[in-house]
C-alpha cells in the first residue's frame, strides 16, 4: 500500500486537477460534453485547472480551458483534436510531472497534479484502464478503483456480483459472439425462454450505444450483430414492464457511509421507444424528475439496494444505480454506472442539486474525496 495521508502542498497554492476526457470509446462525443460542464463550473478560486483530452487513437493532448468548443449539441457531436501538444504521463512514483510534447522544442515539464478527474465513458476510461494508469503513476483520482471499475463496466460479471450479495437481478442471457456463430438454435432458445420483448445490450458500453428492444425473433440477429459490432459479448435481457428510477450514490466522508441521492427518474414521451442516445443527450422531450414519485417504502428500498450495490460492487468516489420499478410493485436491480452522465442535466447532478447539492459543490465533494483517500492500489 502506498502512502496512507494527503500530500501537504505548499502554503497559498491552489490544488492542481487534471481534468481528462474524450478517449477511444464510442462515447468519445459525450465525454468531452461533460468536461465542458466540468470546465465552466470548477472553482477555479480554489483549483488550477489543466485540461487534458485524449484523441479517438489515444494520443493525450493538452487541450485550450475553453468549454464552448466541447458542447454537445443537436449536429455537433465534439471531439479531442489530436494535433494540439502532447503529454506524456509519469509511470511511477519518482516522476510525477506531467511531460509535454510539442513540435520543434524539447520535452518540458508541466508540473505535478494533486488530483485526475478521468471523465471518460466506455471502454479504454470507465473500465480500470486509466485507473490502473494512475494507480502505476501514483496519482489520486475521482471515482473508482480499478477492480470495481473493470467488474461494474462489464454487465454479465456485475450481474453475477450483485446475485452473490443477494440484490434482485432482471432475468438474462450473456451470448458471445462464438457462441452467437457456432451455437446459434441453442442461443436462441435461451433468449425465447425470457419472453418477448428482450433488450440486447453490449456488455460493456454505455450511453445506450449499440443497444435494441427486440419485439419477435426475426429481430435477434440484427439486435446481436450491431451490440456484438461494439463488444464480443453481448447480455440480452427480458423486458420489465415498469418505470426505471434511478438513485445518485456519493461516497462517504472520512470513512463514513456512503449517501444516497433522492430518487430520480428520466420521463420520456412517446417519440422514443427506451431511453436510447438520442433520448439521453440530443433530444428535448426527456423531462427529468426528482424526487421520483413513489410510495415512501419503495423509495426507502431503493436507497438502501443503491448503498448495498454502492457497496458491494466496491465504488468509490460516485455512481449512478438505476432500478425498475415494475407495475405489480417489485424493485429491480438494472446497473450501476461508476462514472455516470455528469452535465448539469445528467441525472447523477441533478439528483444531488435537489437534495441539496449544488453542481460546483459536487465536483467540489468528489475531489475532497479524492484527496482524501490514500494511495495505492484499489
Amino acid at each position: 500500500m502506498g502512502d496512507q495521508t494527503p500530500e501537504v502542498r505548499a502554503p497559498g497554492r491552489k490544488t492542481r486537477v487534471a481534468i481528462v476526457f474524450g478517449g477511444r470509446s464510442p462515447e468519445h462525443a459525450v465525454s468531452c460534453s461533460t468536461a465542458a460542464s466540468v470546465l465552466a463550473a470548477i472553482d477555479r478560486e480554489k483549483y488550477d485547472v489543466v485540461p487534458i483530452g485524449i484523441a479517438r487513437d489515444g494520443r493525450w493532448v493538452l487541450v485550450a480551458d475553453d468549454p464552448e468548443p466541447l458542447r454537445l449539441a443537436p449536429g455537433h457531436l465534439p471531439e479531442v483534436d489530436g494535433s494540439g501538444s502532447g503529454v506524456l504521463v509519469p509511470l511511477g512514483s519518482a516522476q510525477r510531472s506531467l511531460t509535454v510534447l510539442e513540435p520543434g522544442r524539447p520535452p518540458h515539464e508541466l508540473g505535478a497534479v494533486d488530483v485526475v478527474f478521468p471523465l471518460l465513458h466506455g471502454p479504454f476510461g470507465e473500465d480500470g484502464t486509466i485507473q490502473g494508469l494512475l494507480e502505476l503513476a501514483d496519482v489520486r483520482y475521482v471515482g473508482s478503483g480499478v477492480t470495481s471499475s473493470a467488474v461494474m463496466m462489464d454487465k454479465a460479471f456485475m450481474k453475477l456480483v450483485f446475485a452473490s450479495a443477494g440484490l434482485p437481478i432482471v432475468e438474462h442471457v450473456v451470448v458471445t459472439a462464438r457462441q452467437w456463430r457456432a451455437e446459434r438454435s441453442a442461443v436462441e432458445a435461451e433468449i425465447a425462454a425470457l419472453g418477448w420483448p428482450v433488450f440486447v445490450k453490449p456488455a460493456r458500453s454505455g450511453s445506450s450505444i449499440g443497444i435494441s428492444r427486440v419485439a419477435s425473433p426475426d429481430e435477434l440477429a440484427e439486435a446481436l450483430d450491431a451490440a456484438h459490432a461494439h463488444d464480443p459479448k453481448a447480455v440480452v435481457e427480458a423486458g420489465v414492464h415498469g418505470r426505471e428510477i434511478e438513485c445518485a450514490v456519493l461516497g462517504g466522508r472520512h470513512g463514513g457511509p456512503p449517501r444516497p441521492s433522492q430518487l430520480g427518474e428520466a420521463v420520456v414521451v412517446d417519440t422514443h421507444t427506451f431511453y436510447d442516445f438520442e433520448a439521453k443527450y440530443l433530444a428535448d422531450d426527456v423531462v427529468l424528475v426528482c424526487p421520483a414519485e413513489v410510495p415512501v417504502e419503495v423509495a426507502e428500498q431503493m436507497t438502501s439496494l443503491a448503498v448495498r450495490a454502492f457497496e458491494a460492487a466496491g465504488c468509490e468516489g460516485l455512481a449512478r444505480v438505476d432500478f425498475f420499478y415494475t407495475d405489480d410493485g417489485r424493485v429491480i436491480l438494472n446497473e450501476i454506472n461508476t462514472m455516470p452522465g455528469f452535465t448539469p442535466s445528467s441525472m447523477y447532478p441533478f439528483a444531488w442539486e435537489k437534495s441539496g447539492l449544488s453542481y460546483s459543490e459536487l465536483i467540489d465533494e468528489l475531489v475532497t474525496l479524492a484527496l482524501e483517500r490514500p494511495l495505492g492500489l484499489r
